[in-house]
């Protein structure tokens, strides 16, 4: 017996509620303005064999990854009753090493929580510096148990602690992470109690069959061939993608991108299974559960040791959170070959990563940018996009927690790309440092901007300044600094590309 569509809109509607309050509870319970303010964190349900659920409307680029995550430690350390079990490791599930993830027994379900604190070590404050290897990025944690059987592994935290440059934030954040899976647990527990362990499994069963249904539908409804996309991230290093349906399977092979480099901008197979996601996710209908079911039509071919799939020890701190924005750049690309009335042309590319670390302190913030322009209509400003979602941190709480004064913030206007429909504006934020302090920028679309489609303009590039004794000198887009009170950096990030060519003005006599 199959669950009828208006209960299995109950369910979905339920099951998404259980990993939104986890999210809403441990944004009130974390110490740390980049969970708290910008909430950069993510929360979703699984079943019992890491099969993804429902995930709450959190980071993309979190949730993509973290069925990966969760079979990881149910391979390696299965939870029972009252165990939690934390890892970061890039090379089970992982994102990048400040991203920790926390996975929790629930009967017959699993619920997960990830979540980016201020610093796990490393050789740059904030864990996003410039290494080579991931040994210089932070503590790496296999799949541990943190919490056995309800009681918390004080000497693990300890540990933890101590590799840390931040250890009251660190501790209150990852306890507040193991707190606020009880939430989850006790929602799924009492739903169960009222409907029954069958029906809620049959539901979940059923809501994964109505995701890989309406993923198929999408596909069968793509015309036939294959499309073909390749853009390069700043230094050259490029990435490829080819894509094809067959037999209702989306196909996404990597072929011909660049291998894996000894900078931190390496992706390991979860952050790009994420990317691929994602991209598939923009195409379903909005009542389109999003769970394992959208997964299942999915193939990706990515080569081991390229940029897309790295091998042990590469730096992936950059892969996280800019080579993922290219690689969703190059498959929306390669798609946009087989739909071109359907995809829009590139959004900024880039989070444009600052970290900042000093006496007591360390920050950490994506900027936002301009989106693409796309066939409906001109892409927003000053916006995050793709596979970010998190909010901005308010200058209130900047200033207030940091020695650092924010002296611009506003719209980087006529950035976005020209066409029919122009792309979005990026912003330009400006920071000034009132103490000693090193600062790491991880960024991209610095030396080219944003492709636009359809004979649109490509996205003006972004730009890093250091202002110092009122003499300005470019950065690189991944760059460190040594900066001194007084010292500003002027971030300007890039704008989206256009989309479609722009029709002559009326009278002009062209044809």
């Amino acid at each position: 017996m199959s669950t009828g569509a208006a209960d299995l809109a109950v369910y979905d509607a339920f099951y998404r509620s259980v990993a939104e309050e986890m999210g809403a509870a441990l944004e009130r319970a974390a110490t740390s303005v980049n969970i708290k303010e910008r909430r950069d964190l993510s929360c979703a349900v699984f079943d019992a064999q890491g099969n993804l659920i429902a995930q709450a409307a959190h980071i993309p680029v979190h949730l993509g990854a973290m069925p990966l995550s969760v079979r990881a430690v149910l391979e390696r350390r299965p939870p029972g009753p009252g165990d939690v079990v934390l890892l970061n490791d890039p090379w089970a599930g992982g994102t990048h090493l400040p991203d920790l993830t926390a996975v929790a027994h629930a009967g017959d379900f699993i619920v997960a929580n990830r979540a980016h604190h201020a610093d796990v070590g490393g050789v740059a404050p904030g864990s996003l510096g410039l290494a080579t290897d991931i040994h210089g990025e932070g503590l790496r944690i296999p799949p541990v148990r943190i919490v056995k059987a309800g009681v918390l592994d004080e000497d693990l935290l300890d540990l933890f602690c101590a590799n840390v440059r931040s250890p009251r934030a660190g501790r209150e954040d990852l306890v507040a992470q193991v707190a606020t899976l009880k939430r989850g647990i006790a929602r799924l527990e009492e739903r169960m109690a009222q409907d029954g362990r069958e029906t809620l499994l049959r539901a979940a069963g059923d809501l994964r069959a109505a995701a890989r249904k309406a993923a198929v539908e999408v596909l069968r409804s793509l015309p036939q061939g294959t499309g073909r996309m390749q853009d390069a991230m700043d230094g050259g290093f490029t990435l490829c993608a080819t894509l094809q349906v067959r037999d209702d399977k989306l196909v996404v092979d990597f072929e011909g991108t660049h291998e894996q480099v000894d900078a931190p901008i390496n992706c390991n197979l979860a952050v790009t299974w994420s990317a691929v996601s994602y991209v598939l996710a923009l195409l379903l209908p909005a009542e389109t559960p999003l769970n394992e079911g959208v997964r299942d039509v999915l193939d990706v071919r990515a080569p081991e040791g390229s940029l897309v799939n790295a091998r042990y020890p590469a730096a992936v701190a950059g892969g996280n959170v800019e080579t993922s924005q290219r690689i969703v750049d190059v498959v929306l690309g390669a798609l946009s070959e087989l739909a071109p009335g359907l995809i829009p042309a590139a959004s900024q590319g880039t989070m444009n990563n600052v970290t900042v670390g000093g006496r007591g302190f360390t920050y950490y913030e994506t900027i936002a940018g301009g989106a693409g322009g796309g066939p409906a209509g001109p892409g927003a400003s000053a916006l995050h996009t793709h596979m970010t979602n998190t909010r901005n941190t308010p200058i209130e709480a900047l200033e207030n927690e940091t020695p650092l004064r924010v002296r611009t913030l506003l719209v980087a206007r006529g950035s976005g790309g020209a066409g029919r429909h122009a792309g979005g504006d990026g912003i330009v934020r400006e920071i000034e440092f009132t103490e000693p302090c090193v600062a790491h920028l991880l960024s991209d679309r610095r030396e080219q901007g944003p492709y636009g489609l359809q004979g649109g303009a490509r996205g003006r590039p972004g730009r890093n300044t250091l202002i110092r004794d009122g003499e300005e000198s470019p950065l690189g887009g991944r760059a460190r600094l040594v900066a001194q009170p007084g010292d500003r950096l002027r971030i300007e990030t890039p704008g989206g590309g256009g989309w479609g060519a722009v029709e002559p003005a009326a009278g002009s006599g062209r044809s």
